[in-house]
């Protein structure tokens, strides 16, 4: 009976999907062990692959916190869950986002209907703005974009109780600023989902309007805006109990 095998190397990730057949899927559970909304999804994913009779898709599990960076950076893994989906071990045929049981068993159905052929790539679901005849832009497709885009920005702040937008990943950061406020939170302990924006510049340039913050990093606490790198140094000067309760037990 299939199950899910848990990746504890790099070497070990790239060997299976270099050996994966052509005509074979890999399911990828990108996930962290603190984070609420990962521990629901993992047994949805445990689930999906025990209760298969076949090997048609092979079910791996990747715990973004071990040192296994390279593979979330591989497939531009910026907040978590996140699914991504292969045949043959190589080709990205598509990716789910976020904790939705649903949207997973759907895309876990539709590599069983591909029965081996291609799949097209996930279409995106926020349209650009309509140019009319004279050049300008629908008023109304425009606010429908912006509202589009809000409402995922809304999803994201709140992905986890601490949340961290920063230029790269906590294992790579891309600028200064990112790498002070990682280890800040990694010197007082705190548990963390992040966002890498530098993977996704409608999240980059949205979140500046969204949260009237025009730089980064940005850090938010059960979805309200803190601040960036000198804000939260002041809270925690301030109030050294500052997110105590978030820190690792």
């Amino acid at each position: 009976m299939p199950g899910v095998i848990e990746i504890q190397s790099v070497d070990q990730f790239l060997t299976i999907v270099r050996d994966t057949p052509e005509t074979k899927f890999v399911a990828l559970n990108f996930h962290a062990p603190w984070a609420e909304p990962c521990r629901q999804m993992n047994e949805v994913f445990k689930m999906l692959a025990t209760s298969r009779t076949d090997d048609q898709i092979m079910f791996l599990s990747i715990d973004v916190e071990d040192d296994l960076h390279e593979i979330s950076e591989m497939f531009e893994v910026a907040t978590i869950p996140h699914f991504v989906f292969l045949k043959g071990g190589s080709k990205v045929v598509s990716h789910v986002k976020g904790a939705d049981p649903k949207e997973l068993g759907a895309a876990i159905a539709k590599l069983d209907t591909a029965g081996g052929s291609s799949i097209p790539p996930q279409q995106t679901t926020t349209a650009p703005p309509v140019a009319t005849a004279n050049g300008q832009t629908s008023g109304q497709e425009t606010e429908e974009v912006e509202e589009d885009i809000n409402t995922r920005l809304g999803k994201l702040v709140k992905a986890a109780p601490v949340m961290l937008f920063m230029k790269g990943t906590p294992a790579a950061p891309q600028c200064g600023f990112s790498r002070q406020l990682v280890a800040l939170l990694r010197e007082k302990g705190v548990r963390y989902g992040f966002f890498n924006i530098l993977a996704d510049d409608e999240v980059r340039q949205g979140l500046k309007a969204f949260s009237d913050w025009p730089t980064y990093p940005q850090l938010y606490l059960d979805g309200n805006l803190v601040g960036g790198l000198d804000i939260v140094k002041e809270e925690f000067e301030n109030d050294p109990g500052f997110m105590s309760e978030k820190t690792v037990a």
